[in-house]
């Protein structure tokens, strides 16, 4: 249980309480409670935030849910937190396009000595040597148990190469050292993404160990498929391969589909039976029947989404290609894209008196798609023909006249369509 207040210019705070009942077999139930304040504001002027998220009060049987694990299968009762207090300090050089953060805790236990811990990490983001948006991060910190220190510091710079990036990553723990270089780059319009990676280990009072590591992801409309390689020197060599998806079946219609957590918030769409159309970026397809599923969809936001009209097959049409939802969480929703399929032909209507129908008359299949309009002299151009179909052709708000479409076609030749009387 907990309460919040926002105080305006003299910033927020927060007050909570938890409860825990922890029954162990062989042990009496043991019960308590942790309270918590915590206080935070910013600084416009200075472009800083400072925050105090302890104190923070656990009575002797409070236990968290690792604590209660580790009682009841390690036997394990020891490490049971009192006090913490927490000061940590931000600050943002805009300027330099530098951040710094600065961390501050202490913690007592009910059964054992008191321990301290530090943090001080530096981010900025830099040109250089014609390189743009290079990113360059360190960190040090320290930890005090029983009057020892263990430090440790960390470095990472990242640049892009190409249209991948490029990394480096280095660190220190208990006078050992590793460092790693690596690069990553998408594939595929983003469909596709991996990353290679190598280093050493040295120090330590132990011998040198080198590591390699490779990553590979797809995310096909079926399934995200996915494939990893690791090895260590002296030591351990694995691979692995994984694919996930998911199906979503409503009174809509039902398609296989990747990624999507279960319950997740979801949107149906539906092209008007027409398979194999390129949804959201390509990452999906719809199914024979036409229908796919989006699964990266936000909560409680506007979502569009759209047919990729750059991979769209030549023989397909999008006369409605972009559609918008707003979706609460969980909830799977429903849209409909309007494309046609068929072939693009030049075609003259005529009458049976051989007069043709007027200018501006209507063209549609027969799901009352419109395919094109009759221009002068009856010439239209038709979008979506498919062979062996019936055309409905009307004007003064109702069907006058229908064509029957060959069963075989050639879109480089010009039609002539009898236009018999509808029935």
């Amino acid at each position: 249980m907990g309460l919040g207040r926002d105080l305006n210019e003299f910033g927020t705070v927060s007050a909570d309480v938890t409860w825990s009942v922890a029954r162990i077999p062989g042990e009496d139930t043991k019960q308590g409670k942790s309270w918590r304040l915590s206080y935070s504001k910013r600084f416009d002027d200075m472009n800083a935030d400072i925050t105090f998220a302890g104190y923070r009060f656990s009575e002797r049987n409070y236990m968290t849910m690792d604590q209660y694990l580790n009682a009841r299968y390690r036997n394990d009762f020891t490490g049971r937190e009192k006090e913490l207090y927490t000061v940590t300090l931000n600050k943002n050089f805009e300027d330099w396009k530098t951040s710094v953060n600065l961390q501050y805790s202490h913690q007592t236990y009910w059964d054992r000595r008191a321990s301290d811990y530090y943090t001080l990490s530096v981010n900025r983001y830099f040109d250089a040597f014609g390189f743009k948006n290079i990113s360059l991060g360190l960190s040090a910190s320290r930890s005090k148990y029983q009057n020892r220190d263990n430090d440790s510091a960390f470095v990472r710079l990242s640049v892009p190469w190409g249209t991948g990036t490029a990394s480096y990553n280095g660190s220190m723990s208990n006078d050992r050292y590793t460092n790693t270089v690596g690069y990553s780059d998408t594939l595929n319009k983003g469909l596709s993404s991996y990353s290679l990676n190598a280093g050493v280990s040295s120090g330590g009072g132990q011998p040198s160990q080198s590591q390699m590591s490779a990553y590979y992801n797809h995310s096909s409309p079926l399934a995200n498929l996915s494939a990893n390689f690791s090895a260590v020197e002296n030591g351990y060599t694995s691979f692995g391969m994984s694919a996930s998806g998911g199906a979503t079946i409503t009174a809509k219609g039902a398609a296989l589909h990747a990624g999507g957590m279960n319950g997740g918030t979801r949107l149906l769409v539906d092209t008007d039976g027409v398979g194999g159309v390129p949804v959201d970026g390509g990452r999906v397809s719809t199914n024979r029947w036409g229908i796919g599923v989006v699964t990266d969809v936000s909560s409680y936001y506007r979502n569009t989404t759209s047919v990729d009209l750059n991979k769209l097959p030549d023989d397909m049409e999008a006369t409605r290609s972009v559609v918008e939802s707003v979706l609460t969480e969980g909830a799977i929703g429903y849209r409909e894209f309007e494309v046609l399929k068929g072939s693009r032909l030049f075609a003259v209507l005529r009458l049976a008196d051989n007069s043709h129908p007027p200018f501006g008359a209507s063209v549609t299949n027969a799901k009352g798609r419109e395919l094109g309009m009759v221009a002068d002299s009856g010439l239209a151009w038709l979008s979506g023909v498919n062979p062996g179909e019936t055309l409905n052709v009307g004007w003064d708000g109702r069907t006058q006249c229908v064509v029957d479409i060959p069963a075989k076609l050639d879109p480089a030749q010009q039609l002539l369509l009898p236009c018999r009387k509808a029935n």
